[in-house]
């Protein structure tokens, strides 16, 4: 009995990227923020560019606190949103068309979100990568950790609760 052919590395790679967009579009504040996701396989690294509006006190200069919180909640929400969709990308059974079209599955809400920040953000790009620590049919636990130009020397750390979306919806 022979094995089905695997698809086309080009057919999985532009499924993969048509979903994240998708997925990433359906966020506003993203957009807002310019924060964009850079996709190895099922990792993200979530990139927020340098932007003058992002400084909170001039006087140092240094990236502000709440858009920092903002972009390391973004990044558990998009990461967690990911894994949860990654079998069913992998699949085929979504369709990133589909996704585009504003079918998009409807996205964790937060229960909590502890921000620790660790040393000033300086005017430069920002990174950021989430890890699910827990993911159920109800809940879901995420640390997450930004750094700018060294990764062992992270900007900010968070971890966050989420109330998972009933696959049904």
């Amino acid at each position: 009995m022979a094995r089905p052919q695997p698809e086309p590395v080009q057919v999985v790679k532009q499924r993969r990227d048509a979903a994240l967009k998708a997925l990433v579009d359906g966020v506003p504040y993203i957009r807002f923020l310019g924060v964009e996701f850079e996709r190895r396989g099922d990792e993200l690294t979530a990139v927020m560019p340098f932007d003058e509006k992002l400084i909170g006190n001039p006087l140092l200069p240094a990236l502000h606190g709440g858009a920092t919180a903002a972009f390391l909640e973004i990044t558990a929400i998009i990461g967690l949103s990911w894994s949860m969709l990654w079998e069913e990308i992998e699949s085929g059974a979504v369709d990133p068309e589909t996704l585009a079209g504003g079918s998009l599955p409807r996205l964790p809400k937060t229960i909590d979100f502890t921000v620790d920040y660790l040393r000033s953000g300086l005017p430069r790009d920002a990174y950021a990568r989430a890890q699910v620590n827990r993911s159920g049919r109800r809940y879901a636990s995420v640390r997450v950790e930004a750094w700018q130009d060294n990764r062992s020397r992270p900007i900010a750390q968070a971890t966050g609760h989420f109330l998972m979306p009933r696959r049904d919806d």
